[in-house]
């Protein structure tokens, strides 16, 4: 065990937020912190790392163990570059390095005993210098400064340039770096696209120590722990496994603890009526009788109301009328900003009932795609046409849409008139905004309250055309999931742009793919795409002037021809150049030919690095005794073209490593 929770508990004034709270931590162990806002999670942590006193309780870290940690919020001032604030966290490691490499020049001019110790000196630090994983660290760096979204023209931008979210990643990094022994992450994913938060999870998994984990994140955290601590009303209750064993936990535990709180009530109502019953016979023997039942009454110990899963907020989208089949129609879309073109030739249709997810690196152009749409910038080049009878509802994630010197009360009434006061303020009830909160300012409001305004008006709009940015931005788990839900029963058709994969999965129906400045078109969820993507890619790379050619996304499966920028993939799409006659059959054997000579070359690649590796280490040990042998040691020489030698052997062992490990998990 690594750390221990003991009895934790904080209040804020007459606000209780932890109470009672116990959990502990094994070595190695990936835990996330999961709970509505407002729960206490921020506040655990920093009560675990010390920067806040419990009021009861403590938090014991193992002696001898370190503990890293990262807050939502950083205000990191340096005046080093990117690549420099990362290489101090290696300082230790840089100024070894320069003491080898010291004592190698000394050596040189050194004899008898005082070469002796040198040698000494050399051959312990050599040890721990690779013990310590000296020979790889620059690209260790570059790697995680590479994984967290960093370009290499960044690695010389100055701190003090970045912004909040770009410093944010630059101290995940270094604290991924220093590699404590367990690590402490709130909110880690909040400023990553989807590529930085992939290898982040890939990372996280096999870190060489504990992690806890607080995300709003349901996808990463699938993929990333293996216990989950519910933090509901200052309570805590431990469950194993990822977030969706989780779910599937809680939702039983709380239907047990619905069952026996019914129960109870029926039982408290049921002695109630008896008591009630013998006093009304208004005899001695019946009064005592009901007063020995009334005291029982008062020792039983009433269990409280179980929190439901979707009665925090109520959220219903309907459409006022039915669409016609054509939602959407975009042809020969085109946007550039300046030198940076976005996207080009875009085509797109949209059918009625689809839920469409638009995925893609920051700074693709998913948000301007939306804008466009909705008239709110306009196109360089293309046409967009609406369906029949098309009423669109707008969600925007920067909230532009609301006004923010407007209280909530008037943000609805002067955007719905017709509305009376009654429904106005029982729909801001539903979004959790009761009594004086409904004549708050828009702009006083957090950015998830805003979020939630922004979704009381999208409820209201009866649209039968939805088209989100960002949708679940600021809310937590179970606000997600009552959206989720409102989106799975919308019976209209649902445009979004999301990083939320989890979200994702749940609510797509088909997924557009903003990569290389157009739109590639799955047919199916998020699992759906990341099974298909690389063998798409593949395909089309190897296809030569097939991934150039034109094709029309379209919600029907399959490549479709048509104008260039979109290009559409189901679970039968195979190389663009197959001729319109070619039959399904054809095309599934062609697939399945192509997959099995790739897993074959992976499969040889695979035994390859293994064979390299095996030789290299029987290379590495011969080296190792080699080091031991009297007549080596005293010849300064021959130990500088042995070290030379190992640092060669391990620099591409390492090289190997990474790749075997690449090709097993593809295999």
């Amino acid at each position: 065990m690594i750390l221990s929770c003991s009895h934790i508990s904080k209040a804020f004034g007459t606000d209780v937020i932890l109470d009672d709270v116990s959990f502990h931590i094994e070595d190695y162990e990936k835990a996330a912190i999961v709970g509505i806002n407002g729960a206490g999670k921020s506040t655990l942590l920093k009560v675990i790392v010390g920067e806040l006193a419990a009021d009861q309780g403590e938090a014991v870290l193992s002696r001898g163990k370190t503990l890293g940690y990262l807050a939502q919020h950083q205000d990191l001032t340096s005046h080093r570059t990117v690549h420099e604030e990362l290489l101090e966290v290696k300082r230790p490691l840089i100024d070894m390095e320069e003491r080898i490499r010291t004592l190698e020049l000394d050596m040189k001019h050194a004899q008898g005993q005082e070469l002796e110790q040198m040698l000494e000196t050399y051959t312990r630090l050599n040890h721990q210098f690779e013990l310590e994983n000296g020979y790889s660290y620059q690209s260790e760096i570059v790697g995680v400064l590479k994984g967290l979204g960093f370009s290499e023209e960044d690695f010389g931008r100055e701190i003090s340039t970045l912004s909040g979210g770009q410093k944010t990643r630059v101290s995940l990094g270094k604290l991924l770096l220093s590699r404590p022994d367990i690590i402490l992450l709130d909110e880690p994913t909040n400023h990553l696209d989807m590529e930085s938060i992939t290898w982040l999870e890939t990372y996280l998994m096999n870190y060489k120590g504990a992690v806890i984990i607080v995300a709003h994140d349901r996808y990463f955290l699938d993929r990333v722990v293996t216990k989950v601590i519910e933090l509901d009303r200052g309570k805590a209750m431990v469950f194993q496994g990822n977030y969706s064993a989780y779910s599937q936990k809680k939702a039983q535990v709380r239907e047990a603890q619905m069952k026996a709180y019914l129960n109870q009530q029926q039982e408290i109502r049921h002695q109630e009526e008896v008591i009630a019953k013998l006093k009304s016979f208004n005899r001695e023997k019946s009064i005592k009788r009901a007063e020995s039942r009334e005291k029982m009454l008062a020792k039983i110990d009433v269990l409280e109301k179980p929190s439901e899963v979707n009665d925090e907020m109520n959220l219903k989208l309907e459409p006022d009328i039915t669409s016609g089949g054509d939602v959407l129609t975009v042809r020969g879309l085109a946007k550039s900003f300046g030198d940076n073109h976005l996207f080009s030739h875009v085509d797109i249709d949209i059918k009625r009932g689809e839920r469409v997810a638009v995925i893609g690196s920051n700074g693709t152009g998913k948000t301007t795609l939306l804008k466009i749409i909705n008239e709110m910038l306009p196109a360089d080049a293309g046409e967009i046409t609406l369906g029949t009878r098309v009423h669109i509802g707008y969600y925007d994630q920067d909230h532009q849409v609301l006004h923010m010197e407007k209280t909530l009360f008037d943000e609805l009434q002067d955007t719905y008139p017709t509305l009376n006061n009654t429904r106005i303020r029982n729909v801001l009830a539903a979004f959790l905004f009761t009594g004086d909160d409904v004549f708050k300012r828009v702009g006083d409001l957090s950015g998830g309250e805003r979020g939630r305004v922004s979704l009381a008006k999208l409820m209201l709009s009866n649209a039968n055309f939805l088209i989100l940015d960002e949708p679940t931005n600021h809310l937590d788990i179970t606000s997600k999931e009552i959206l989720e839900h409102a989106l799975n029963q919308y019976t209209g058709t649902v445009l979004y742009v999301s990083h939320d994969r989890y979200f994702i999965n749940q609510t797509a129906t088909r997924i557009l793919e903003l990569s290389g400045q157009t739109f590639l078109n799955y047919i199916g969820n998020y699992d759906y795409y990341l099974e298909k993507r690389e063998l798409i890619n593949s395909l089309f790379v190897s296809g030569g002037q097939e991934a150039s050619a034109d094709r029309r996304g379209t919600g029907r499966g399959g490549p479709v021809s048509g104008q260039n920028g979109t290009k559409s993939f189901d679970g039968r799409s195979v190389s663009a150049s197959a001729s319109a006659g070619q039959t399904d059959g054809k095309q599934d054997w062609r697939t399945r030919k192509e997959e099995q000579a790739k897993l074959r070359k992976k499969q040889n690649d695979l035994k390859k690095a293994e064979d390299e590796i095996a030789a290299l280490e029987d290379r590495l040990a011969c080296l190792d005794q080699e080091l031991m042998k009297q007549e080596v040691a005293s010849d300064v020489g021959k130990l500088m073209e042995i070290h030379k030698e190992q640092e060669s052997v391990k620099e591409r062992l390492e090289q190997l490593y990474e790749v075997w490990e690449t090709l097993a998990e593809e295999v």
